[in-house]
């Protein structure tokens, strides 16, 4: 069986990573900017860190921060019509995942404007052309976006989220830097956090898991276990390990895919704007113990990655279920909620939300298939 594997040509990591903008932006002959982001990193100096940059070195830009949480078809069409106004050559994306999936929406479309109606581009578009380049800078450590062929738009007339997957979006470049990431409020951390933590435990079960994506995941589980706490709590060190755990997971989802975790979260966002880490967060532990006999071993490698005394002594069960409380403690620690009624679901819109996790593309990675009435019990057992 042939496996592939796609990454950044380029990236960066460590704290001050983004001094290297302006040489790669030369390097490579780009001139000039259209720089995504949200009006929340503007407000809060977060992108000024990254125009101070272009503007000492001359680097002609214009901004477009219309990005909101899970990024609308208009918000992508406004992008468009932004980048084509702005007469630029290249994109610079700044923000957590909702401008890195902006960004990537808009230079897919100017690249391949037989995609101009976003909805076409859902699941596995043909599309012919790479992307605008894309300088990814990321300011969350949870999503990965800036190494995934993955991108996840809403579409409020319809009340869904879609997933994109396509090769030809990629960044070209990734500055992992976590001095960009070091202000987030600690509950985004949390969720940002957990997010992570799901891309490598689904990533690691998926159907299209394979030795290479295992020694990612399961580094990413233990980077990401080990340093969640102390980066929720503002530690330096626990900040930049959580910024390369998540790139790591990153690394290895976007090749193999994800399950029903995703598929399941997707719907919230859509539905009530649920923060997707949050969604996350919720649903793992529970979905977890609902795929258990269909992991064999691997339940047994993500407790020892998770820092579980004695799992090698302990029968396949207690092991599986020594990794579902690891990773259920670890939400308690970051103040994740428990349940889905906390974050404002509604119960008689659990079927809709089922059929709309059933159909999403993330779901059928998931180790155990799943059937729409199936997923509406899930939702109800953790309602």
């Amino acid at each position: 069986m042939t496996q592939r594997m796609i990454l950044n040509e380029t990236a960066y990591f460590g704290s001050g990573a983004i001094a290297h903008l302006a040489e790669e932006i030369r390097r490579r002959g780009f001139k000039k900017a259209l720089v995504v982001t949200d009006k929340a990193l503007i407000e809060h100096g977060m992108a000024a860190k990254v125009t101070r940059l272009l503007d000492g070195a001359a680097l002609p830009y214009e901004i477009y921060d219309e990005v909101i949480p899970n990024p609308t078809i208009r918000v992508v069409q406004n992008g468009v019509a932004h980048f084509k106004h702005a007469d630029a050559d290249y994109l610079i994306a700044i923000g957590g995942g909702s401008p890195q999936d902006t960004c990537k929406a808009i230079g897919i479309i100017i690249n391949n404007p037989e995609f101009a109606d976003v909805r076409s581009l859902e699941g596995v578009a043909a599309t012919r052309r790479a992307s605008v380049p894309i300088l990814a800078i990321p300011t969350t450590s949870g999503t990965a976006a800036e190494v995934t062929i993955n991108y996840v738009i809403t579409d409020e007339e319809k009340r869904r989220k879609f997933v994109c997957v396509d090769p030809h979006d990629i960044p070209i470049v990734a500055f992992i830097d976590a001095d960009m990431m070091s202000s987030m409020p600690a509950s985004l951390k949390a969720a940002t956090g957990i997010d992570a933590l799901t891309h490598a435990i689904e990533g690691f079960t998926t159907k299209g898991a394979w030795e290479l994506t295992d020694m990612l995941h399961l580094k990413a589980i233990e980077i990401i276990s080990r340093s969640l706490r102390d980066s929720v709590a503002g530690k330096a060190q626990g900040v930049e390990d959580m910024a390369l755990g998540q790139y790591i997971a990153g690394m290895g989802f976007s090749n193999v895919g994800l399950g029903l975790v995703h598929g399941m979260a997707h719907p919230l966002g859509a539905f009530y704007n649920t923060p997707h880490g949050v969604a996350n967060a919720i649903l793992l532990p529970h979905i977890m113990a609902w795929n258990a006999d269909y992991t064999g071993e691997k339940y047994r490698a993500i407790a020892v990655a998770m820092g579980v005394k004695g799992v090698e002594s302990m029968t396949l069960a207690q092991a599986r279920t020594a990794a579902i409380q690891a990773v259920s403690q670890l939400s308690q620690d970051v103040d994740i909620p428990a349940r889905l009624r906390q974050v404002g679901v509604k119960e008689e819109d659990i079927p809709a939300l089922a059929q709309a996790a059933f159909d999403d593309v993330c779901t059928g990675g998931n180790p155990r298939a799943a059937s729409v009435k199936e997923i509406e019990a899930l939702y109800h057992a953790i309602f």
